[in-house]
């Protein structure tokens, strides 16, 4: 009786091990999904003219990013060594190799974000900061994401 009690324990561990290093990938995924909505289908859509231009929507996009891209350090923290289900991007094991490289990608993009915030009027002076942000976003991107599929 002892075994089956101790057998399930350890499977209820290992299953609960299993569902929070999920948790933390999904965390992770969440972050860089809904950053990729405010960069990618609100500002470089309306750059491309494949949505009209509205300046709500767009300060929007740039208050969600200038909020949530400080934070990318603390949600990849924990390293939870296995993508979420049917991802099309995930996490390099490179990022908790090198933390100290990791983390110092983030303050160049937070500061795009802050020297274009308040300058953004239209759709040219909307293209200058998508620029700015989306080429220091891609300096992490290029060496700490993997296409998956």
């Amino acid at each position: 009786m002892k075994r089956i009690v101790v057998a399930a324990g350890a499977l209820l561990f290992g299953a609960g091990v299993v569902v929070a290093q999920q948790d933390v990938a999904v965390k992770q995924d969440n972050l860089m999904r809904a950053q990729a909505k405010s960069l990618y289908t609100v500002m470089l859509k309306t750059v491309k003219g494949e949505i009209p231009y509205d300046q709500a929507a767009i300060n929007a996009a740039i208050a969600q990013l200038e909020e949530s891209v400080p934070t990318i350090a603390s949600v990849f923290a924990t390293n939870p060594k296995e993508d979420v289900v049917n991802a099309t991007y995930g996490s390099s094991q490179k990022i908790w190799q090198n933390k100290a490289d990791f983390d110092s990608k983030i303050p160049p993009v937070v500061k795009a974000i802050a020297d274009a915030k308040g300058k953004i009027k239209d759709v040219a002076s909307l293209k200058v900061a998508y620029d700015s942000i989306n080429s220091k976003c891609t300096d992490c991107h290029e060496t700490y994401r993997l296409k998956l599929k």
